[in-house]
């Protein structure tokens, strides 16, 4: 019987082939879009996820707090609070830390040979490049020794290298910071934009020591980067952190912090959020497509069954039960569906790729959501389907016959 309903449904769909075409456009064009909307916001999640790795996990940056001078307040970083003093007593008594680097950043103009390019010099420790999970394409990174011996020692950036030797070779190169002639020992591997859009491959990293004595002349330094053991210790290192920062710069209950703890993992959740609404958003709005589908699948079996009322008087007239009756239109209802959700996915795989080579956009396809896309759009045939499919059983068969 299910292969003969089969037979039928798809000889009575071609019988109107545009008609049922035209039908079947809603939910290929609403499947179609489900599943170009959702690559898209999996897309973006999966960029920011990106992003987000970029920064590092499970870090804390520190960073010295303001001050007030004749009224005037200087904003975050106006101080001088912090020492690679606080570094090494958090890493020492903070329960939870697993990696500190003290950090010092500065824009200066770097000059190589004859070429010269305007960047950001970063003095950092050795353990800057597992908390950032930075990789070195050539050469090395800083070592423990560079920063004891205050070694005059440099990493570029992608950016750095293309600008200052395009395709020279760069290892053991002299760059020139403020007339301070420091080696380049490695090139950082390429990190592409940050979720700011800025250029995080336009960087010279050099040893903080050497930054502080040599480029700077200054004992403290701009900031403290933590990375904790695991997300959920995130909040009590803060804490713990704070509370540590507090005790060794002597500040009284009364006194205002005199530095900033910041949390990337909130802001991480929160990137992460606006990325998971957008694309449940985009998938909700393309939904709608779907549910217009399926109304017109609904309209047209109706007006099927009104014009096959003869048709259907014969055959409960030899035989066939209501059942037999709702079963055939609702097949037809589930195979159109089928068939224009079958083209819909086709459509929206081939529409996200283009999407994707037109726009550059992150681009991520789910076999998962393929796959509910067939099913709910099967499901879209017999929820829509079922009405005309129940009006046709219910048809008196006398009455039937005699339609005209």
């Amino acid at each position: 019987m299910g292969l003969m309903s089969l037979r039928i449904a798809l000889r009575a769909l071609g019988r109107n082939k545009l008609r049922s075409f035209l039908t079947m456009l809603g939910i290929i064009i609403g499947v179609g879009a489900v599943i170009a909307m959702v690559a898209i916001g999996e897309g973006a999640k999966a960029l920011v996820r990106e992003q987000i790795a970029s920064l590092g996990t499970n870090v804390l940056i520190i960073f010295p707090g303001a001050f007030t001078q004749a009224g005037a307040r200087s904003g975050a970083g106006g101080r001088s609070t912090l020492t690679d003093g606080d570094a090494k007593a958090i890493l020492d008594e903070v329960p939870g830390v697993a990696l500190v680097s003290p950090t010092l950043r500065r824009n200066e103009q770097v000059v190589a040979s004859n070429q010269n390019w305007a960047t950001t010099i970063q003095g950092v420790a050795p353990e800057f490049q597992q908390i950032r999970k930075w990789e070195v394409e050539e050469g090395r990174f800083i070592t423990q020794t560079d920063v004891d011996r205050v070694e005059k020692i440099a990493l570029i950036g992608q950016t750095v290298a293309a600008n200052l030797f395009g395709n020279e070779e760069r290892l053991d190169a002299v760059i020139r910071v403020r007339n301070i002639p420091f080696r380049v020992v490695g090139v950082l591997a390429g990190k592409g934009q940050s979720s700011q859009g800025a250029d995080q491959d336009d960087i010279v990293m050099i040893p903080y020591t050497t930054m502080q004595k040599r480029v700077l002349s200054i004992t403290y330094v701009h900031s403290i980067i933590v990375s904790t053991v695991s997300a959920e210790r995130n909040q009590a290192v803060q804490e713990n952190t704070a509370a540590l920062l507090r005790d060794r710069h002597r500040l009284q209950p009364d006194q205002d912090d005199d530095f900033t703890v910041r949390n990337l993992s909130d802001v991480a959740e929160a990137a992460s959020a606006t990325a998971n609404v957008m694309a449940v958003l985009l998938g909700s709005i393309a939904s709608v497509s779907l549910l217009v589908g399926g109304i017109g699948i609904m309209n047209i079996m109706l007006v099927s069954v009104t014009e096959r009322t003869r048709e259907i008087g014969i055959r409960m007239a030899v035989g066939a039960r209501s059942r037999d009756i709702m079963l055939q239109f609702l097949v037809e209802a589930v195979v159109m569906a089928a068939i224009g959700g079958a083209l819909g996915i086709l459509i929206g795989i081939g529409s996200s790729n283009l999407i994707h080579r037109l726009m550059n956009w992150p681009i991520l396809v789910r076999p998962d959501i393929v796959a509910v896309a067939l099913l709910v759009s099967g499901g879209v045939g017999v929820f829509f389907g079922f009405y005309p499919a129940r009006k046709a059983a219910q048809l008196d068969p006398i009455e039937a016959l005699r339609y005209e």
